[in-house]
C-alpha cells in the first residue's frame, strides 16, 4: 500500500511538467534579456546622438553670441583654406630670368593724379532796374550759388559731387571723405560743410525723387524689400523698390502697410515679386511672386539642423523649387514648349500639393509647411508668366546690399534731414547706374542748375508723369519741370491669367 502510495509515475510525470515549465521560463527570461540588451544599445546610440547634438548646439550658441561682440569682421569664414596659395605676384608664362645685359629700351607708362585745387573766380555783374529799382545779378553757368559777400567763397561742384559720392555710394564718413579731399586734393573742407553740401544736392534731387516714387507706382513689375535702419537713434525702415529702369527708396517709421502704400499706392495693380512678408498680400490687385531664393535657403538651413527623418520634408520642398528654376531655363533656352512648360508646371504643383497635405511632428517641418501653404498660390507665377516675373526679388536685394554695407559703416542718420538725403541721393544714383549713365555729370549739372529740374534718368514710357499730378506739386515748390514724354498705356495683366480676388491665382487642381 505505501508502494501504491508514492505512485513513482505520477511524480515522474509532475517533475516533467515542472522541469518543462523552468526551461520556458528561463527562456522568457532570456528573450527579456536580449530586448532589454537590444533597447539599452538603442538607448545607448540615441544618448550618444542626442550628446553630440549638445555639444554641437552648444558649440553654435557660443559663436554666436561671440559673433555679437566681437571686433572681427562679421562675415569672416572661420577656417583657413586648406591649400591657400602663396601670397604676392606670380611670375608670368613667359617669364625668363636674364644673364645678360638688356640690349634694347622699352616704354613704360604711368597714369597719376593731380594733387591740385583749382580756384575760379567769377565776376558778377549787379545792377538795379532804373523803373522798381530791384536788385538784379548775372550767374555764370558753372555757378552753383548765387551767394555773394561773406559766403562768395564756393566749393565747386565736382567737389561737392565727389563728396557725396564717397558718403552715400561708397558709405565713407563725413570725416573720411574730407580726409581725402584734403590728402587727394589739397581741398579743406569739415565735416559740417560736407553733411550740408550733401543736404543741398539732395535738395536739388528732390523733383527727380518723387518723380522716380510716381514711375515706380505705374511700373508694371516692381521689386520691394526692406530693412532696419537707425534714425535719430529710433529704428526705422528704408524701402527700396526696383524695376527694371528706376530704384525708389524711402526711409520710414514702420513695416506696415501704411508705409509700403504711401510708395507703391494702395491699388498697385503689377506684379509684385517679395520675400513673402505678409504685408505684401494686402496689395489685392497685384500678382505676386514669393522669393524662391529665399525658400531655398530656408529649406537648407533647417535641413542641416533637422534629424535624418525630418530633413526630409525640406530636402523635398528644395529639389521642387529647384526643379522649377531648371523648368524656367529650358524654356528660356526653348529645349521646351509653353504648353511643355505649363505641363511641367502642374505636376511640380500637384506633388507640392501632397507634401503640404501630410502632417508633420517636427516644430520646423510644422513652421515650413504652414508658410508654404500660405504661400502657394504665388510660388510659381514664374513659371505662368516665364521671362516676364522674375523667380527671386534678387533685383531689390542688390540695392540692400550697398545699403547694409553703408549702415555697416557709420550705423544711419542722425536727423530726418540726413534720412531724406540719404532717400533722394539713393534713389538717383541707384536709378542712374541701372541706366548706364554717369551719376558724377549728373549730380554735377543739377548743381549748376539755378532751381531744381527732373533730370533724364526717368523711364521712357513713364517719363513725364500725369501733368495733373506731378508737374502741379513740383510747381508748387517753385520747381523747375523739363519736358518729358507722355505716360504708355501699361498692360497689368496678361490675359491668360485669372482675376484677384480668387483665393488661388495658379493651381493645377
Amino acid at each position: 500500500m505505501f508502494l501504491k502510495s508514492l505512485n513513482p509515475v505520477r511524480r515522474f510525470r509532475e517533475l516533467a511538467q515542472e522541469l518543462r515549465r523552468t526551461r520556458e521560463g528561463r527562456e522568457q527570461v532570456r528573450r527579456r534579456i536580449e530586448q532589454l540588451e537590444n533597447e539599452n544599445e538603442r538607448l545607448e546610440r540615441e544618448h550618444q546622438r542626442l550628446q553630440e547634438e549638445i555639444k554641437r548646439l552648444r558649440k553654435e550658441l557660443e559663436t554666436a553670441q561671440r559673433a555679437t561682440r566681437r571686433q572681427a569682421a562679421p562675415f569672416s569664414r572661420g577656417l583657413p583654406k586648406s591649400h591657400p596659395k602663396t601670397p604676392g605676384r606670380k611670375s608670368g608664362a613667359a617669364h625668363r630670368p636674364y644673364y645678360q645685359r638688356p640690349n634694347r629700351v622699352e616704354s613704360q607708362y604711368q597714369e597719376e593724379i593731380v594733387r591740385r585745387t583749382w580756384v575760379r573766380r567769377f565776376h558778377v555783374p549787379v545792377c538795379r532796374c532804373a523803373q522798381c529799382d530791384q536788385r538784379v545779378q548775372g550767374r555764370h553757368p558753372l555757378q552753383t550759388s548765387d551767394a555773394l559777400g561773406a559766403a562768395a567763397v564756393q566749393v565747386g561742384p565736382e567737389a561737392v559731387t565727389l563728396g557725396v559720392l564717397m558718403n552715400k555710394s561708397l558709405g565713407l564718413p563725413h570725416a573720411d571723405a574730407a580726409t581725402i579731399l584734403q590728402k587727394g586734393f589739397g581741398l579743406t573742407m569739415s565735416r559740417g560743410g560736407i553733411c550740408r553740401a550733401i543736404q543741398r544736392v539732395a535738395r536739388q534731387a528732390e523733383a527727380t525723387w518723387h518723380a522716380l516714387r510716381d514711375a515706380a507706382q505705374r511700373s508694371a513689375l516692381a521689386h520691394i524689400d526692406e530693412t532696419g535702419w537707425k534714425v535719430e537713434a529710433q529704428l526705422r525702415w528704408l524701402w527700396a523698390v526696383v524695376t527694371d529702369e528706376i530704384t525708389f527708396c524711402e526711409i520710414l517709421p514702420g513695416r506696415g502697410f501704411a508705409e509700403v502704400a504711401a510708395i507703391l499706392g494702395a491699388e498697385y495693380a503689377g506684379w509684385l515679386v517679395h520675400d513673402g512678408w505678409a504685408v505684401y498680400y494686402k496689395f489685392v490687385k497685384a500678382v505676386h511672386q514669393s522669393c524662391a531664393a529665399h525658400l531655398i535657403r530656408r529649406c537648407r538651413d533647417l535641413a542641416a539642423v533637422a534629424t535624418p527623418t525630418a530633413a526630409r520634408f525640406p530636402l523635398a520642398v528644395k529639389q521642387l523649387l529647384e526643379e522649377g528654376l531648371a523648368l524656367r531655363d529650358r524654356y528660356l533656352e526653348q529645349q521646351i514648349s509653353l504648353r511643355g512648360l505649363w505641363t511641367a508646371t502642374g505636376r511640380l504643383e500637384a506633388k507640392l500639393d501632397r507634401l503640404l497635405a501630410r502632417t508633420y511632428r517636427d516644430p520646423g517641418n510644422r513652421r515650413l509647411a504652414k508658410h508654404l501653404r500660405h504661400e502657394r498660390p504665388h510660388l510659381f507665377t514664374f513659371l505662368y508668366c516665364p521671362g516676364l516675373v522674375d523667380a527671386t526679388h534678387n533685383l531689390a536685394e542688390r540695392v540692400m546690399r550697398l545699403l547694409v554695407v553703408i549702415r555697416k559703416n557709420w550705423g544711419g542718420n542722425r536727423t530726418e534731414k540726413g534720412s531724406r538725403a540719404q532717400a533722394v541721393l539713393t534713389s538717383v544714383s541707384c536709378t542712374a547706374q541701372q541706366q548706364d549713365q554717369d551719376v558724377f555729370e549728373l549730380l554735377t549739372d543739377l548743381l549748376r542748375s539755378r532751381q531744381p529740374k527732373l533730370q533724364d534718368i526717368l523711364p521712357a514710357e513713364a517719363g513725364a508723369v500725369a501733368e495733373s499730378t506731378v508737374v502741379d506739386s513740383v510747381a508748387s515748390r517753385g520747381l523747375v519741370v523739363e519736358a518729358l514724354p507722355a505716360w504708355a498705356d501699361i498692360p497689368l495683366l496678361p490675359a491668360l491669367l485669372t482675376p484677384p480676388g480668387n483665393p488661388c491665382l495658379f493651381s493645377s487642381a
